[in-house]
């Protein structure tokens, strides 16, 4: 009896379960961060940025090129703006397809095949024969455009959050070059060899890039939100090893994204508010950017400066098949000006660098939009060649300073699933912007300089006032997985 109760005693003890741990798990975000800064991110930096020489010579393009398309065609003022829209068209039309197909099927495909569609449809345009052919061959190279901008997404799911403010700004130094080789070519090729030549000698950059970009792979952030968690790890292990960086102990787990490209997330009540302000954002962006570069050009082609309110006398005019048409290439004057302007987009860098780290995305897009209308109006000054040259040069800094930024808010502020189609429908927002400024900028100008700049000053005062609002801030924010 003794032993019973003893052993019922024993029974009834108390057994702690064996304690199970879990293993050890870290996200994307805690990778890249881990990981760090390194040789893997100089060459997608050379590499990704090389991109926007591609962009930036197929836009300026447009400057160089107008003066000789408008005596070879004898087109007026509309035609030559209408080429310029036709651009921006073909981008916006594309901007939120391309958007669409790199959140389900990856960012790296769209650029490439972005690459490749505008190399050669600006090949093409060389051979135009006809002002039709010459439109439609280059609203064809804009929908190649528009898949490249995908580029700035791929770039910013790679870089760690701390080094986003200082390198994404440093992207405008490409831009830069790739306006100032086409320029260089319109200086040296067009006098010698005409405008085809050098639209042919343009596309060898890209050709270039083509082969570089195969050196880049898939963003590891796009890869683990379509479940493809081997293929994420295997991005992630060749940047540690590039970088001599170590990944978190345990394993990559992160949740798979079935809502991917869902545009209706864009207007939901978590982002309604931002993607209304910012698609306004990318509009005056774009609005003054290439208003900007079209009103040099065409205040230089059609000697417009010091001049308020320009008449027939001011305006040298050939008679060509009954049309009238300006024969007035551009001469070494006016290259050098655009090539001083061109340098303003790289020269206040470190300034773009410093307002983003010390007040922010928000804020720093006020300060810029408000300089810009305060340019755009001083423009209207009569002034020396030298004062329109540094004017030029200041609107310029200020103008693709603030593309800058709205670049790098509009990447951080949407969560993965939707980044690509936030940035397509952003750029195609923002296209609208850069087919309404060659109508402006080219055709208004020939009536009335003050008139033809003050929309782009209204428009960067009243954008300026909207970003005010904007109820997220995404300095030192890591970057969203879902919504």
């Amino acid at each position: 009896m003794e032993e019973e109760i003893t052993t019922t005693s024993n029974n009834n003890n108390p057994v702690e379960p064996a304690q199970v741990k879990e293993p050890k798990c870290y996200t994307v975000e805690e990778a890249v961060e881990s990981i760090g800064f390194g040789c893997f991110h100089i060459l997608l930096f050379v590499i990704m940025g090389s991109a926007n020489i591609v962009e930036a010579m197929e836009i300026m393009l447009l400057a160089v090129v107008s003066p000789e398309i408008r005596c070879e065609w004898h087109l007026e003022d509309w035609q030559v703006a209408l080429v310029s829209t036709m651009v921006f068209f073909g981008f916006m039309v594309c901007g939120v397809l391309c958007g669409y197909i790199a959140d389900k099927y990856g960012r790296w495909k769209v650029v490439f095949g972005g690459f490749v569609w505008a190399s050669y449809f600006s090949f093409l345009t060389s051979f135009s024969t006809s002002y039709g052919w010459f439109i439609f061959l280059r609203c064809m190279v804009g929908c190649g455009v528009a898949a490249t901008s995908q580029g700035f997404v791929l770039k910013t799911e790679f870089i760690p959050a701390k080094y986003r403010a200082y390198l994404l700004p440093l992207a405008s130094i490409f831009w830069m070059m790739g306006s100032i080789l086409i320029i260089v070519l319109g200086m040296t090729v067009v006098p010698t060899m005409g405008w085809r030549w050098m639209i042919r000698f343009s596309v060898i950059p890209s050709l270039v890039l083509i082969g570089l970009f195969m050196f880049i792979p898939e963003s590891a952030r796009f890869q683990v939100s379509a479940g493809n968690i081997q293929g994420a790890m295997s991005t992630l292990k060749r940047i540690a090893k590039m970088n001599n960086g170590v990944l978190p102990e345990g394993e990559l787990r992160e949740p798979e994204v079935t809502e991917r490209g869902n545009a209706v997330t864009l207007i939901s009540s978590a982002f309604r508010r931002t993607s209304l302000l910012l698609w306004y954002s990318w509009f005056v962006a774009s609005f003054s950017y290439y208003g900007s570069v079209l009103s040099s050009s065409e205040l230089l082609e059609k000697n417009l400066l010091c001049v308020t309110d320009p008449d027939l006398e001011h305006q040298i005019k050939h008679i060509q098949e009954e049309t009238l048409c300006y024969c007035i290439p551009f001469n070494s004057d006016d290259y050098q000006t655009l090539l001083i302007s061109c340098l303003g987009e790289v020269a206040l860098i470190p300034l773009n660098i410093i307002l983003l780290n010390i007040v922010g995305r928000k804020y720093s897009m006020v300060i810029l939009l408000l300089l810009s209308a305060f340019f755009f109006m001083l423009v209207n000054i009569c002034t020396t060649m030298l004062g329109f040259t540094i004017l030029l040069f200041l609107l310029r800094s200020v103008v693709s300073m603030n593309f800058n930024v709205v670049y790098i808010y509009t990447a951080e502020v949407y969560p993965t699933s939707v980044r690509s189609i936030g940035m397509g429908f952003c750029t195609s927002f923002s296209r609208i912007g850069g087919m309404i400024a060659p109508f402006i900028a080219q055709v208004l100008m020939s009536k009335s300089v003050i008139l033809a700049l003050s929309p782009f000053a209204t428009a960067c005062i009243i954008c300026a006032i909207g970003v005010f609002f904007l109820p997220i801030e995404t300095r030192g924010r890591a970057l969203l997985q879902d919504a």
